[in-house]
């Protein structure tokens, strides 16, 4: 069983980093139009892999395995389609790929490592088509080249998992219709596109922060992604943008505090209750140099924003230490640049600890009829603890019940559940 369950994490594992890599390279050699060939021969890949791997043991090297599957399947879906017009072979490097002298070679020119990152970068920037809503193409990146489910980016989104199906629906047919060709921007595009790829990336990361995942709060490897994705992009000079900088500085803050997120049992732990000797002081310091670097130019994102909030909360010694007046000062200016009412909502919290429940009551009533935002589990655990400061135990109650509904996660949920069980008892 152990045998068993280590195959099956090590396929999760490989899923998650490399599916995308996989999917990219196999959209170069059979066209855009073709994706959900691409994905159908990774998800084939993966599936001989959890087969032959339980009965003939792990290989040595299990990545190179994958890719070399992949390859291989790739190669007989050529081979059958090499007289039919499904697979566009127009172009000269992929009629090499119609010769049994050239095959070979060819294709292995397409799994070379810088090859594949390259195609990797391009079909994430493929997705930001103008063409295609922003929605779309956050929503394709993740379940396409990030190993999402659709349960997982309906979360992120705040959304049904019908209304994420749709949306990839919607963008493979603008690739197929379009036969869309992968390519990095040039220096021209590149702002523009790189903002909804960064986009993409923080809701990955903080999916990892919060997985949707009812028994687990986080997802490690979510959150390596997100960040290997976004060391991607600083590993390439035209990328190298203040907001890739900022956000890398904004997930290292953030990652240094894991290890003090949750009890050994799995409990959450409030940032006020963390111990602080287990932050990693090591990736602070990492996020404080991305964070130097996010300070060229004149461009001021939300993530430079986020970065600084976060890098507060990490140089306080202790919580009461914590400088509330400067974090609320980031929150005005983070309203100006975003109206989000989840922004709104976290700079209620900050009224909360720098003026009270009064004010921060008063606060929260000018969003409470926010459609959105009613929904989220995190505005109704506001209230409870705004609440229960203004002793109204009642009303608290009921707010945290109404967020043990919404979340999904079994920690959260506990962790609510004990609060209403010490206010009740």
């Amino acid at each position: 069983m152990e045998h068993s369950n280590h195959i099956d994490n090590t396929v999760n594992h490989l899923f998650r980093q490399e599916s995308g890599k996989m999917v990219a390279v196999l959209v170069k050699i059979f066209g855009a139009e073709n994706i959900e060939m691409a994905e159908d021969v990774v998800q084939d890949a993966l599936v001989s892999a959890l087969e032959t791997w339980k009965y003939r043991g792990m290989p040595d090297n299990p990545r190179a395995w994958l890719y070399r599957t992949a390859k291989n399947k790739a190669i007989d879906i050529i081979r059958r389609n090499k007289y039919s017009t499904r697979i566009d072979f127009s172009d000269p490097n992929k009629q090499l790929l119609t010769s049994g002298y050239t095959m070979n070679v060819t294709m292995d020119n397409y799994w070379k490592e810088d090859q594949i990152k390259d195609d990797f970068l391009a079909m994430m920037y493929a997705c930001c088509h103008p063409d295609i809503s922003e929605e779309n193409q956050i929503t394709f990146i993740l379940k396409s080249l990030c190993g999402f489910s659709t349960k997982e980016v309906a979360r992120s989104f705040l959304t049904s998992e019908d209304t994420i199906s749709k949306r990839l629906y919607r963008t493979k047919e603008y690739f197929r219709k379009h036969k869309i060709r992968p390519k990095i921007p040039t220096s021209n595009e590149i702002a523009a596109k790189t903002k909804t790829v960064l986009n993409a990336i923080y809701l990955m990361f903080n999916e990892g922060y919060n997985a949707t995942h009812a028994d687990q709060l986080i997802r490690k490897d979510v959150i390596e992604q997100a960040m290997l994705l976004c060391r991607s992009l600083l590993s390439v000079e035209r990328t190298q943008l203040p907001e890739v900088y900022a956000l890398m500085a904004l997930m290292c803050f953030h990652a240094a505090r894991l290890d003090s997120r949750l009890t050994t049992e799995g409990e959450l732990i409030l940032l006020s209750k963390q111990d602080r000797t287990q932050w990693d002081t090591v990736i602070i310091q990492s996020g404080k140099k991305y964070l130097n670097k996010a300070a060229f130019g004149d461009t001021l994102s939300t993530y430079h924003i986020e970065a600084a909030i976060a890098y507060e909360h990490c140089i306080a010694k202790e919580y009461k230490n914590t400088n509330w007046s400067m974090i609320l000062k980031y929150y005005d200016i983070f309203l100006n640049i975003t109206h989000d009412p989840i922004v709104f909502l976290n700079r209620c919290m900050v009224i909360l600890e720098l003026h009270g429940p009064d004010k921060a009551l008063k606060a929260i009533e000018t969003i409470k009829n926010n459609k959105v935002i009613e929904k989220y589990y995190l505005y109704h655990a506001t209230l409870g603890e705004i609440y229960i400061r203004l002793q109204q135990n009642t009303k608290a109650v009921i707010h945290y019940q109404k967020a043990i509904q919404l979340t999904q996660s079994k920690p959260e949920k506990q962790f609510l559940k004990d609060k209403v069980a010490r206010i009740l008892n």
